[in-house]
């Protein structure tokens, strides 16, 4: 049990500072001062395993009790905004630090919550919001509709990977074993989603695109 804690910290705090970036950059590419890059760094960084956290009774959270996490989130912030031009001209890096960092909180998720007794379906789906709810959260504050939400095959590899862990639940490998293999599943499926651009399909309509999501009369 000490072993597969020390496996879930050090998988939790290595998809917080990728997370971390992903949130960073964004809020660099927004204009957004220091002020706004830090806040969007801590939000994707530790908004999903907060969500989870609650989710599981795992409270006070873990970055609330645990101030490493907020550490690397403000940290990480900082060098993105002062190192800004090294980052933002490397978007597409990003998005692959981005598949790594969902795979990662994805089996992360799953893991922690079996530690808790949770079912197979909450375990499911505390891997899911582990893994986009930071996003989530930084598309909200940044005034666009969240890409979970929209036919990206975000989430959809998150489900996946989580469905993958359960499987090897059922074996005899070990904890760090599982993480790689759900985790690099998750990885590979989000990359060849941007390579090949692979999506959800959309209802076919005739409507225009309601950026404001209001109902119409």
């Amino acid at each position: 049990m000490e072993m597969e804690l020390v496996i879930i910290y050090i998988f939790d705090l290595f998809g917080t500072c990728i997370f971390a970036i992903t949130g960073a950059v964004k809020a660099v590419r927004l204009k957004l001062d220091i002020l706004g890059v830090v806040v969007f760094a801590c939000t994707v960084g530790c908004g999903g395993g907060m969500f989870r956290d609650m989710l599981i009774g795992a409270t006070p959270v873990a970055a609330l009790s645990n101030s490493t996490y907020i550490s690397t989130c403000v940290i990480t912030g900082l060098l993105v905004f002062f190192l800004a031009p090294k980052f933002v001209g490397k978007w597409r890096v990003i998005l692959f630090a981005d598949s790594l960092g969902l795979g990662v909180f994805t089996a992360l998720g799953v893991a922690k919550a079996a530690l808790y007794g949770i079912g197979p379906v909450g375990q499911l789906l505390c891997g899911v919001i582990s893994a986009v709810g930071g996003g989530m959260v930084r598309d909200i504050m940044s005034r666009s509709v969240p890409i979970v939400l929209t036919s990206d095959f975000y989430a959809t590899a998150s489900l996946i990977g989580g469905i993958i862990y359960l499987i090897l639940e059922l074996t005899n490998l070990g904890v760090f074993t599982k993480f790689v293999i759900a985790s690099m599943v998750v990885f590979l499926l989000r990359v060849l989603a941007i390579k090949y651009r692979f999506h959800l399909p959309v209802a076919d309509t005739a409507l225009p695109v309601d950026d404001h999501l209001t109902l119409q009369r």
